[in-house]
């Protein structure tokens, strides 16, 4: 029997093959802007790699399925401890306690250590995994939860418990080191109670909530446990101890390929680290959690597919537990379908795709391959530059890393504000009749940030602001803003960039008053004087613009018009358009952000 597969023959593509056609489709384009993308690291993303050898990467303590942690974060104990049940009941076996005044708490929170035995009555924390997010009262809280398991006759040795302290997150959310005691000193007051598992926490959300890249993420987090070790170590405790006391904490974005690479690059990255304490490496338990940078309050259902991409990746990069944030977050406090919503994300990844049967399914993929490799070195080098600066505790006192934050926050804002780096639902594809979403209660006004803190800012604020602003006119006058659209010609011409302007002014609460199109300009400039707004943009093809551009905009400021706009480049026609009255170019790439601004103001009475 002749089993040779249909593969062999036919012969190996090769890269160069795959150039050439790719080369005959750009027609000169640069290939290097036109298909590689460079993360804020710097680092190419390509749009192909060879296959690659698997590096040798840490994984879980043991291969299988991830834990699925569910936030306990409601005010009321009794309200906190129904939901909890409800979740563990749906199939998490993990809980994350929220304490309020944690910055994970966002205004809410179990209101004090001794909720927590309300809020955990009836869960039998044997089976489950719990960790505490407390902030600065991380201390008390560990105190009273351990307190609570011996009362119940657990045993603290077997529990699987993370105490969640991190001095480090809160001198960086509050601007001041917590005043606590020496951290050696906490270590043995835990043991003393019989603890024996990780009381301390190496967090990562602080940063990246201000702004962090990849590798400047990865950079705070070594940096911050690294200090850990350095405490105990000096308090008397060995290298040991040191490491197993000790968990980790990334934030898993929607982006798939860097969230996996991350996430691998940062065993890798401790190993090393363990490697130059003289310890043979050992696995970390590696805590993730879905981006809250990345929620949006606009369209919050897309949340859903952030998070489970989010998730998805965290999975298929090795971490061990996993908090999907509700999509409601950014709105309030989640009710029972929102948190149902996030449990059974990871139910869908982990028993119907089946992903934990896996281990490490990216070693050997070129493309994760390469990212992981470029991810560790870029972070080793900012870990070593973060550690020059006194470390992580010194480079927040000194302003050194909120400096790199700011910089990172910049030229993101900047991509945010073009549109280069898009948000579904708010800056792209928006929705302006969107229904209302339930909460159990709305999300109070973030406080204002301490003096010495680093923000903590989602990327869809600036959008979101304007759209408030439109709403808050909508209350005060019955009607948006809104934007006539000139559409010029047949429908053919002016659909595209109809469309564009539309989504466009609508990203920021203008509502963009359409129609089927003009080829006179009379009955144009008396369509847009029944709009009952200051505000057109032109809408057609360059050829179209070609002829009609400029008379349609001397038609339309003759109607009143106070702001014109053009859909696109004005080319050679720029300074024609300027002398009638078009004064802004909406195109991709703009300042949308100030564009949508600008125009808010003009067309509000």
């Amino acid at each position: 029997m002749d089993d040779t597969t249909l593969a062999t023959a036919f012969p190996a593509a090769t890269e160069v093959q795959w150039r050439a056609l790719v080369d005959g489709v750009l027609k000169g384009a640069d290939f290097e802007k036109r298909l590689v993308r460079r993360t804020p690291d710097g680092i190419a993303v390509r749009p192909l790699y060879p296959p690659a050898e698997a590096a040798p990467q840490p994984g879980r303590a043991a291969p299988g399925r991830w834990r699925v942690s569910q936030r306990v974060d409601h005010p009321e104990p009794a309200e906190a401890n129904a939901l909890a049940l409800t979740d563990l009941e749906g199939g998490a076996d993990a809980l994350t306690l929220v304490l309020a005044g944690a910055p994970a708490a966002r205004g809410f929170g179990l209101p004090d250590p001794h909720a927590l035995e309300t809020a955990l009555a009836g869960v039998m924390l044997p089976l489950i995994g719990l960790r505490l997010d407390a902030g600065a009262a991380g201390p008390e809280a560990a105190t009273a939860l351990l307190a609570l398991a011996k009362a119940r006759g657990d045993d603290l040795s077997t529990l699987d418990i993370d105490l969640g302290l991190d001095p480090v997150a809160v001198q960086a959310a509050t601007g001041a080191a917590p005043s606590w005691p020496d951290l050696a000193d906490l270590l043995r007051q835990v043991e003393a109670q019989g603890f024996a598992g990780r009381a301390f926490l190496a967090d990562a959300r602080p940063f990246h909530e201000a702004g962090a890249s990849e590798a400047l993420e990865l950079a705070a987090v070594l940096s911050g446990a690294l200090a850990t070790l350095r405490a105990l170590e000096a308090g008397g405790h060995d290298l040991e101890r040191a490491r197993t006391a000790l968990a980790f904490l990334l934030v898993a974005e929607s982006d798939e390929f860097l969230t996996v690479a991350k996430v691998r690059a940062l065993r890798r990255l401790w190993a090393r680290v363990e490697e130059s304490c003289g310890l043979t490496p050992a696995p970390i338990r590696l805590h993730a959690e879905t981006a809250w940078r990345s929620t949006t309050r606009r369209d919050p259902w897309v949340n859903m597919l952030r998070a489970t991409t989010a998730a998805f990746s965290a999975g298929l990069g090795g971490a061990d537990a996993i908090t999907v944030l509700p999509f409601t977050a950014a709105l309030g406090l989640p009710d029972a379908f929102a948190r149902r919503c996030a449990r059974n994300t990871q139910h869908v990844l982990l028993d119907e795709a089946n992903l934990w049967r896996v281990a490490d399914p990216a070693a050997g993929a070129g493309g994760f391959e390469a990212l992981t490799d470029a991810l560790c070195a870029q972070a080793w080098t900012l870990f070593q530059t973060i550690e020059r600066d006194g470390g992580i505790a010194g480079s927040l006192r000194s302003g050194a890393l909120a400096e790199r934050l700011a910089g990172l926050r910049k030229t993101r804002d900047a991509d945010l504000a073009t549109r280069r780096q898009p948000i579904t639902g708010t800056s792209e594809f928006p929705d302006l009749h969107e229904a209302p979403v339930a909460v159990l209660s709305p999300a109070p006004a973030a406080p204002a940030v301490p003096e010495g803190a680093l923000p903590s800012r989602r990327l869809a604020e600036p959008y979101e602001a304007l759209r408030d602003a439109s709403d808050a006119i909508v209350e005060r006058t019955g009607r948006r803003p809104r934007v006539f659209l000139a559409n010029l010609g047949a429908l053919s011409a002016f659909n595209t960039r109809a469309t564009f302007a539309r989504n466009a002014f609508e990203a920021g609460g203008i509502e963009a008053v359409t129609n089927e199109g003009f080829a006179d300009h009379a009955a144009m400039a008396e369509a847009f004087r029944e709009s009952g707004t200051p505000l057109a943009c032109l809408c057609s093809s360059d050829a179209v613009y070609a002829d009609q551009a400029v008379p349609a905009a001397e038609a339309l400021r003759a109607a009143g018009a106070t702001t014109i706009y053009l859909a696109g480049r004005p080319g050679d026609l720029e300074a024609a358009l300027r002398a009638a009255g078009v004064a802004h170019d909406l195109y991709a790439g703009c300042d949308l952000v100030t564009l949508l601004g600008q125009a808010q103001a003009a067309a509000t009475p």
